[in-house]
């Protein structure tokens, strides 16, 4: 791209070893010089880090649309760079045709229908704690694994593949394109997920059953019926949403936690304390960290020069430190911070639909780890973070310790 006189040209790459060291840090540098501003890496594209121009831009899909496009070549629209992914509905699609299919959805990710869902929650989350409360040690990143079988379950594919979908959709996003686990992913164990996701998909069709696939085939598009290529769609949506953004929120939330013992206390004391905790989490960690979008027509956007397919990353979570935001003291944790309007589930019509299941499932796995491992102390020496924290920050192990206690159930 050319003539950038009306906008700086910034270092930044949210892909980098340097940013994934210091997320934080690294947009918090990039926001005290600017709110907008051009990377030339990854191809290039423009880097929204002010809360203002981030608002704005998620809420006008005319002009920064989610949409499949040629530019940043082929795979997943929502990411930078674009991942080898099936089409994900209906994040990767805009009104009118969005809102037809994200109906569909709310109906399966309402409060309602996430409350029927308490019992499964529960049920995993003690089984996981179960495996380990006797031994007095673990690793917090396989407890986190609640999210990912508990996503599996509810959708209808068997869960005794849950790890494989699980890593194969984190590689995507957490690994470098030319490492050794990207590869496995996108060559072995996505082929293979999709391959049993088709599967149940058809089974379904011929004979439903309570799960949410079931629910999904028997619905209607445009008054058609709704084919199974749409169905996995969405699914797969669900599997990547599901099994990485609540394992992010809660790994950063326990290291935090660990290094906070009088707010730690304060939670195990009054455990009412943990909702608004919860939603501070989301604040302040931004599990997801930031999503793409591509510019439609040229346009000068709050003083910058965006040209028709420019490529666009919109920071939920540099949202989320600006002032601008309405945050007293935005780079301080308040667990009882309140009101708490943050950014952390996106802006717009696609705000994420899994909002509420995120919630259940970080409430439910935070308050039984505190509950029934008050006293735990992560090694932070031995902690190893993803190589790649541009969408998802998190932890690929989380060694702990704590005052061993007993099971509470016999099986999963």
């Amino acid at each position: 791209m050319t003539d950038q006189s009306r906008c700086p040209v910034a270092h930044f790459d949210h892909n980098s070893p340097e940013h994934s060291a210091d997320p934080i840090g690294s947009y918090s540098k990039f926001r005290s010089k600017h709110d907008i501003a051009w990377s030339e890496a990854n191809g290039g594209y423009w880097v929204l880090a002010g809360y203002d121009a981030v608002f704005e831009a998620a809420r006008n899909d005319d002009i920064f649309t989610s949409r499949r496009t040629p530019s940043g070549g082929d795979g997943l629209s929502v990411v930078i760079p674009k991942t080898p992914m099936h089409q994900h509905i209906p994040i990767e699609l805009d009104p009118p045709e969005f809102r037809k299919y994200r109906k569909i959805v709310n109906l399966i990710t309402a409060p309602a229908a996430v409350g029927r869902m308490t019992d499964m929650i529960a049920h995993y989350t003690t089984w996981f704690i179960d495996e380990v409360i006797e031994a007095g040690e673990c690793d917090f990143s396989d407890i986190i694994g609640v999210p990912s079988i508990v996503t599996i379950d509810w959708l209808g594919i068997p869960t005794d593949e849950w790890r494989r979908y699980s890593s194969a959709h984190r590689a995507t996003l957490a690994s470098p394109q030319d490492s050794p686990e990207f590869k496995q992913a996108v060559e072995v164990d996505l082929p293979a997920c999709s391959a049993q996701m088709h599967e149940t998909i058809a089974a379904r069709r011929e004979s439903p059953t309570d799960d949410a696939i079931s629910f999904l085939v028997q619905q209607s598009i445009d008054d058609r019926p709704i084919t199974d290529d749409e169905v996995f769609s969405i699914v797969e949506l669900l599997i990547s949403g599901g099994v990485g953004t609540t394992a992010s929120l809660v790994s950063q939330a326990l290291v935090w936690l660990h290094q906070h013992h009088d707010a730690r206390q304060k939670l195990i004391d009054d455990p009412s304390l943990l909702d608004h905790a919860v939603e501070e989490f989301l604040r302040y960690f931004s599990p997801t960290q930031a999503l793409a979008r591509t510019v439609t027509q040229d346009i000068e956007f709050k003083g910058c020069p965006m040209r028709e397919g420019d490529r666009v990353l919109l920071s939920w979570a540099s949202a989320n430190r600006d002032e601008a935001a309405g945050f007293e003291n935005p780079d301080e944790l308040d667990i009882e911070r309140w009101p708490n309007r943050h950014t952390a589930f996106g802006l717009g019509v696609h705000r994420c639909a899994g909002s509420h299941l995120g919630r259940a499932m970080a409430c439910s796995l935070i308050g039984q780890i505190l509950e029934r491992m008050p006293d735990f102390a992560i090694d932070e020496s031995k902690m190893q973070r993803y190589i790649r924290q541009g969408v998802n920050v998190g932890f690929r192990s989380l060694p702990a310790t704590f005052t061993p206690g007993v099971r509470r159930s016999m099986s999963a």
